[in-house]
């Protein structure tokens, strides 16, 4: 098989704790510029996956955040900015943002990979589209494998579990080729 993009998560999974952090004062994981790098070598597309409901708040912009993500070098950025009640189809796990995605960038999500720290979103939401699920232990991974595996395990289950967004981004390298897009 071969890759044509990688969905990753912010909060928990790029840096922070998980929890919402405005984009000037989120700190990355000492590693997580490596793996970014580590992909791009590679010439696979990178784009950012995340639901920020703190927007809607009025707690930061859409902007702010694609700012943040343009810094790192993602190639696009897709953010859901309303409350998990809303009943948006773009809040993770709903799958919006990346069906917006492969039209946008002519991708076959079958062909592409979500990394995320949680399971009852990133994983699900992987599921939903047959991407390839890579849950990081970081953030929220360890608590959505064993607290919280019962939301959503047996619909998801990680095709890999990682230590971190580095270690997620060798798997890939190591196991999935990448070609470019049509």
């Amino acid at each position: 098989m071969t890759l044509q993009a990688v969905f990753v998560d912010r909060d928990g999974t790029l840096g922070g704790n998980g929890h919402f952090i405005h984009p000037r004062d989120f700190e990355l994981f000492p590693y997580s510029l490596e793996a970014l790098q580590l992909l791009k070598k590679h010439e696979i597309p990178i784009i950012a996956l995340t639901n920020q409901h703190n927007i809607s708040k009025g707690l930061a912009t859409e902007l702010d955040f694609r700012n943040e993500f343009d810094s790192y070098g993602f190639y696009s950025a897709y953010i859901c900015p309303h409350e998990p009640e809303d009943g948006c189809v773009c809040h993770k796990p709903q799958p919006g943002m990346l069906l917006q995605a492969a039209t946008d960038h002519g991708l076959d999500l079958t062909r592409c990979a979500v990394i995320g720290d949680v399971g009852s979103t990133d994983m699900l939401v992987a599921a939903a589209v047959g991407a390839i699920r890579i849950l990081v232990e970081t953030g929220w991974g360890l608590q959505s494998l064993n607290k919280y595996r019962h939301l959503w395990y047996e619909q998801a289950a990680p095709d890999y579990i990682a230590k971190d967004l580095l270690d997620a981004a060798k798997w890939l390298i190591n196991t999935i080729k990448r070609t470019t897009p049509e």
